[in-house]
């Protein structure tokens, strides 16, 4: 009687739950949900370390534009040798002292700027430094203090020093290089900028020191420019220009 009475109860409970005991069709499980795709490692994939070699130093640079007044208004003046119309102002890049690149400014005549831009292409691309390469006006017009700065110049409309005569500065004919380390020495072996007067001693090896046929020395050169270096008293070590003087 027991055993009968189970039996029924398992029967009720069947029909109510007869999904679970095969009283129906089952019904049909749902497919699994797309599992989130896992990068191959063998595939292609996005490196962290990007795989080429780092940039190097920017290739050199060089714009040639016509000059203003405002441009030159202390280095320039009435009664100059050449007028503003015959002055080109070149922009280009420069190797500093600190191993990088910079971009310098110098004023020119028109007749030699292309010559110009090919002379500092060359000691860019060589990698010989330079402290800075600003207008003459930034400092008034004052040789002496451009010099001080150490700053590698061109056009100036002033004598030639210790003369009465116009400087090859004056026609846009002279660039001065690093006018510290290069510096003008007189016949006695004075030197006016005193911070600058270790450099009268030539044997140095300093960065920036020109030299009897170095790579600035031709590089000025290769354009038909002399060098101040081979006066012979006195010495004129940062200055090149189209007459050599």
């Amino acid at each position: 009687m027991q055993r009968a009475t189970l039996g029924i109860l398992a029967t009720g409970l069947c029909l109510a739950l007869s999904s679970a005991c095969g009283g129906s069709e089952p019904t049909a499980a749902s497919p699994p949900s797309p599992a989130v795709p896992v990068p191959s490692l063998t595939g292609s994939t996005v490196s962290a370390t990007p795989s080429h070699s780092p940039a190097g130093p920017r290739p050199f640079s060089s714009k040639i534009d016509k000059v203003t007044r405002a441009t030159v208004k202390h280095s320039w003046h009435p009664g100059c040798p050449v007028g503003v119309g015959d002055l080109r102002l070149i922009k280009m890049t420069y190797w500093g002292m600190d191993k990088k690149p910079h971009d310098g400014q110098l004023v020119v005549n028109e007749d030699v700027a292309t010559k110009i831009v090919k002379v500092f292409h060359k000691l860019y691309d060589e990698r010989y430094p330079i402290r800075r390469m600003e207008l003459v006006d930034k400092y008034g017009g004052s040789d002496f203090k451009s010099i001080e700065a150490d700053n590698t110049s061109a056009f100036n409309c002033r004598n030639a020093t210790g003369a009465s005569s116009w400087s090859q500065h004056a026609y846009g004919h002279a660039v001065d290089v690093n006018t510290c380390e290069n510096p003008y020495v007189h016949p006695n072996g004075h030197i006016e900028h005193p911070k600058c007067v270790k450099y009268g001693k030539r044997t140095r090896k300093d960065p920036g020191l020109i030299h009897a046929g170095d790579k600035t020395v031709k590089a000025f050169r290769s354009i038909g420019w002399g060098w101040g270096g081979t006066w012979g008293g006195p010495w004129d070590f940062q200055h090149f220009s189209v007459t050599g003087h």
